[in-house]
């Protein structure tokens, strides 16, 4: 089967219509719409998905990886990221897609402030509470009814983009309250997280722990404890699990030549990406990609 990556205006679903940056709608939408074989293909989305499962406990695949879901669990799903709804369609939940532009990132609030801020430290999986689950399923259906409204499409456009902000901070203040302990608060989650966004946007370029020790004002035995108190692993091996997702996401995503996907991710022969990439995956470039195809 086909994978390739999905744009948001070519989906196929516009349950209010017409065109909008924000889509609201049930998962059983998805499954009226569409043969079974093609909801459970797998995309690379370039937009935001949320997504809240209200009935069932399906497996979603995020990344090559399972995750187990039941009512109350929300999914956020990032551009780039590789997602199936898996094999078990007997669930329901609702899907919240919107381009990362649509998400204020200038004003006159603290950047930490900013939603698009808060949706970069949001955690993948969230288990919500039943009240807080509740006061989601609200929100998250008032703007179904509202995407809906014959009012004009500016305004429309307008009120999803408020109510989306209201959404995410409501969320960020969820994960506030579920992180807040002392292991979060801790020097060497603090750090994590700093070393976690410098590598995502700096992994096709950087392979060595020093030059992230360096830009982080650590030294690299700081660093590897951080690494190592939160994942278990050496910033070596986390740098090299995030070139190696990358390189999965690509392979199986595009047909972009096993060449090019090396020279890309910052190696300067392919045959040295492909000693790496076997002994991170257990699979030469070429059997991962067939798997997929």
């Amino acid at each position: 089967m086909k994978n390739e990556t999905a744009d948001i205006t070519r989906l196929g679903y516009a349950p209010s219509g017409r065109r909008l940056d924000v889509e609201v709608f049930p998962f059983s939408d998805i499954l009226r719409r569409s043969r079974p074989e093609r909801v459970r293909s797998t995309h690379r989305y370039d937009f935001h998905l949320l997504l809240l499962i209200t009935q069932g406990t399906p497996t979603q695949i995020v990344d090559f990886e399972p995750v187990d879901c039941a009512s109350g669990s929300l999914l956020l799903l990032r551009p780039g990221q590789v997602h199936s709804f898996g094999i078990d369609l007997d669930w329901d939940g609702w899907l919240v897609l919107f381009r990362s532009e649509f998400v204020p990132t200038v004003s006159d609030l603290p950047s930490n402030l900013m939603p698009s801020r808060m949706l970069e430290r949001m955690p993948d999986h969230m288990r919500l509470g039943a009240e807080d689950f509740r006061a989601t399923v609200s929100a998250i259906s008032a703007m179904a009814r509202d995407a809906k409204s014959d009012a004009p499409t500016d305004v429309i456009h307008t009120l999803l983009r408020y109510q989306l902000c209201t959404l995410v901070l409501r969320l960020d203040v969820l994960h506030g309250q579920q992180s807040a302990t002392g292991a979060e608060r801790s020097p060497s989650v603090k750090r994590f997280a700093k070393f976690r966004e410098l590598l995502e946007a700096n992994f096709s370029g950087w392979h060595q722990v020093a030059l992230y020790a360096n830009d982080l004002g650590c030294t690299q035995k700081s660093l590897n404890r951080a690494t190592k108190d939160v994942l278990g692993l050496s910033a070596k091996d986390v740098i090299a699990r995030r070139i190696t997702l990358e390189a999965k996401r690509l392979l199986a995503h595009t047909d972009r030549p096993i060449y090019l996907i090396a020279e890309g991710l910052g190696f300067d022969e392919a045959t040295n990406f492909s000693k790496f990439f076997r002994k991170c995956a257990g699979q030469a470039p070429a059997e991962f990609r067939s798997t997929y195809r």
